[in-house]
């Protein structure tokens, strides 16, 4: 989001931009880490492209990935925090061609399609979000596809089907790229909405306050890393 952005380039003593496949990377240094700040943009596409141009060009060691979210587990309220244990995606599907490829399964694919998040990082991530006031904190499974979720009965689906977490449009692909090219990575995400009829209202209210907890903890991991 671009007010994560604002937040994370004010903590960031920023020394280089450049642009790759039309996307702006900042780079900096934080608590004497090197660092690369972007957007990955909206969909599974960016965020893939994104993160390799990330890996190729930058030489990243780890990605953090931050950003907002729908709630699928009931618990969870606007403003809660979910902390990436794996990632998948909840939209594809090859079920028509062959029983061994069930919804949510990459086929011919040689490995799990569920993506597990770094022990390290997530480890991190939740001593990064003790010191934030208000919000619950989950660790749990990140469902990705290419499409804004505002329907309940969506949301009991793919709660039911993947026993997901909180449901958004891009951190499986980043998930995916990552362990591909064996990079640890952990996805935080706020929960702006409850992925239900109500998510279009709701979405834009929330998006500072989540911007501002993400970067806090962003932060924190950085420092620690």
């Amino acid at each position: 989001m671009d007010e994560e952005i604002v937040y994370m380039k004010e903590a960031l003593d920023i020394y280089g931009e450049s642009i790759f496949a039309q996307n702006k990377f900042y780079e900096g240094t934080h608590h004497n880490k090197e660092v690369v700040l972007c957007k990955s943009g909206v969909g599974k596409v960016n965020a893939a492209i994104t993160t390799q141009i990330l890996i190729d060009r930058f030489k990243v060691t780890h990605i953090l990935f931050t950003g907002v979210a729908g709630a699928l587990d009931p618990v969870l309220e606007v403003g809660d925090i979910v902390i990436s244990s794996s990632a998948m995606q909840h939209d594809i599907d090859a079920s028509a061609l062959s029983p061994d490829f069930p919804k949510g399964t990459i086929p011919m694919f040689a490995f799990d399609s569920e993506f597990k998040a770094d022990e390290k990082l997530v480890k991190l991530a939740e001593t990064a979000a003790e010191n934030l006031s208000g919000p619950q904190v989950k660790v749990g499974k990140v469902l990705s596809g290419d499409q804004f979720i505002a329907d309940r009965e969506l949301v009991e689906i793919y709660r039911t089907l993947f026993n997901g977490s909180c449901i958004e449009m891009e951190g499986s692909a980043v998930a995916q790229a990552c362990f591909l090219n064996e990079v640890p990575f952990v996805i935080i995400r706020s929960i702006s909405d409850k992925a239900n009829g109500e998510a279009p209202a709701s979405f834009g209210e929330f998006t500072a306050l989540a911007a501002r907890r993400s970067s806090d903890m962003v932060e924190s991991i950085i420092k620690s890393i």
